[in-house]
């Protein structure tokens, strides 16, 4: 049986390898070789999974339009285990995509029961750190966009209780709230589409996010007026939710279109994605949405500092981008590591740095350069690279990070406003 992933679990305990296998996430080694100039996190293998990246892949490589969108729900203050999927919205973003990200204020609202004041307070902070690493782009409030609330309503029809409890565990003791919070996620990632023009999407997340991208999917199925479907010797175009008249403006664009009850045959020299271009148009002339199915990237989960995932309900688990240098220093050199027992030990039988916070905190953010990192592994695995060497080392990097990063935070202050 597969396992159940909680979207608001904070300390998850999953195998991403199984969890890729269970849920039918595709593995993302063989679509990052169309990728030429590979971020740390591709070239580390950060990035585990994906749904349907390869459109977004293509879309890179051709230079063509896409959409890269994220949520934070602004219930603390962004801390290290945040950093990793502003860097993904930042590089795509770069790459050519169109940049949106959800303050999901209504989500931290109902799930948390945080006040509206306090929701705004944090996502200014979030928004502060994804534009001092380069964030461009449109930055909305779940609650005081219309046009979402709109798209989420038009979700919601395609959604029922049954289905929400089979994906996420809702029980009858499930505030109503909790359950209008998902349809408002659905929105958030097809928002991209609806306002800036349909094209692939991307959703960089953890991978304890995957329910949403699976039902948004599912409900993007949902919202077409026609299937198209490929039958090897011709294509065939059924209809699902479409109006009266919008078969017929279907069978108008193609010629030798032979028009049934209820669906339409071309003949062979179309091709699926031609054809569904075309239909896509239609269905948006008819007053439907088109929208292409969203993809997702997942990436592997920073470990805590003292083991599991990142946690703010476990402090010392974490790095936040405003904690005081002693702070700082004392949640390092407290870490755990995959040190041994004893000093002898280590040297004998060397770390474990797969098992190493610190370690872990290297190869997601703090070094840049493969060969180094290689070299700290190496080291440290032969009992030449002690733990408290390498967490000294460490916090120096982690201090130089924090105060270049206050002093862009400081340099673009001025552009939150909210």
């Amino acid at each position: 049986m597969a396992e159940q992933i909680n979207p608001w679990s904070s300390t998850p305990k999953m195998d991403i390898n199984r969890l890729i296998a269970d849920f039918g996430i595709e593995p993302f080694a063989p679509v990052k070789e169309k990728i030429a100039d590979q971020p740390v996190f591709i070239r580390r293998d950060i990035v585990a999974g994906h749904r349907g990246y390869d459109a977004v892949a293509d879309a890179i490589v051709q230079k063509k339009p896409f959409h890269v969108l994220t949520g934070f729900m602004p219930s603390g203050h962004p801390h290290f285990g945040h950093l990793m999927v502003m860097k993904e919205v930042v590089w795509h973003i770069q790459q050519g995509g169109k940049g949106f990200i959800s303050m999901a204020d209504r989500e931290a609202h109902a799930v948390r029961g945080l006040s509206w004041d306090a929701c705004d307070r944090y996502a200014r902070e979030y928004m502060e750190c994804l534009y001092a690493l380069g964030f461009s782009g449109e930055i909305y409030s779940q609650r005081r966009n219309n046009a979402l609330k709109d798209l989420a309503f038009e979700a919601a029809t395609k959604v029922n209780f049954s289905e929400l409890s089979a994906i996420y565990g809702f029980g009858p003791e499930t505030e109503l709230a909790h359950a209008v919070s998902v349809s408002m996620q659905v929105a958030d990632i097809l928002y991209p589409q609806l306002v800036a023009g349909v094209a692939p999407t991307v959703v960089p997340v953890g991978i304890d996010q995957d329910p949403h991208i699976r039902l948004t999917r599912d409900i993007t199925n949902a919202l077409r007026m026609f299937l198209v479907e490929d039958r090897g010797t011709h294509i065939s175009i059924r209809v699902k939710n479409a109006p009266e008249g919008a078969l017929d403006a279907v069978a108008k664009r193609f010629c030798g279109a032979k028009k049934y009850e209820g669906h339409i045959d071309l003949p062979a020299g179309h091709t699926a994605d031609e054809v569904d271009a075309v239909v896509r148009e239609v269905e948006r002339a008819f007053g439907g949405f088109g929208f292409l199915l969203p993809s997702a990237t997942y990436h592997s989960f920073l470990q805590g500092l003292q083991g599991g995932k990142m946690s703010s309900s476990v402090p010392d688990s974490l790095v936040w981008f405003d904690d005081p240098d002693k702070d700082v220093k004392k949640k390092i050199m407290g870490a755990l590591t995959g040190g041994r027992q004893t000093l002898e030990e280590q040297k004998k039988l060397g770390g474990e740095p797969e098992k190493c916070s610190i370690y872990q905190l290297n190869r997601f953010h703090m070094q840049d350069d493969d060969k180094e990192l290689a070299g700290m592994c190496r080291a440290c695995k032969a009992g030449e690279l002690m733990c408290g060497t390498c967490k000294k080392e460490t916090l120096e990097r982690v201090r130089n990070f924090l105060r270049e990063f206050r002093e862009k935070r400081d340099e673009v202050a001025h552009m939150v406003e909210w």
